[in-house]
């Protein structure tokens, strides 16, 4: 599971790395290739517990325990964007194949066409 990305910059380019610091069940930031890092999601306690982060276009996709999240502002906060975990189960993973999103669950493998809205089981 990516627990770790970078976003920003290019190829050579140092960019951000995010992390979820699973002790904490926070999104931390680091701006100096990953010497020291610093809180960035504030009020993470409302989201579950982080288990995976994507970068998926502009966005940043966090799978946790009460399903997908979405952040447009570099992880500084998140709001739903599936959480009908009852249907698909537990989002465990995220991956993407060009302009899908593919999830592992608890109930199995699901793909997504319109950015983690809706999902159907593979």
């Amino acid at each position: 599971m990516p627990q770790m990305i970078k976003i920003g910059g290019g190829l050579f380019s140092k960019g951000e790395l995010l992390r979820i610091n699973p002790g904490k069940n926070t999104i931390e930031v680091s701006t100096n290739g990953g010497r020291s890092w610093s809180p960035r999601c504030a009020n993470s306690t409302s989201y579950g517990t982080f288990r995976d982060l994507i970068a998926f276009g502009r966005e940043i996709l966090a799978a946790t325990s009460r399903g997908i999240y979405v952040s447009t502002n570099s992880a500084r906060s998140f709001s739903v964007r599936c959480s009908n975990t009852a249907s698909y189960g537990d989002f465990l993973s995220l991956q993407v194949d060009g302009s899908i999103l593919l999830a592992n669950t608890s109930k199995g493998l699901y793909y997504s066409r319109n950015g983690g809205r809706g999902w159907i089981k593979r």
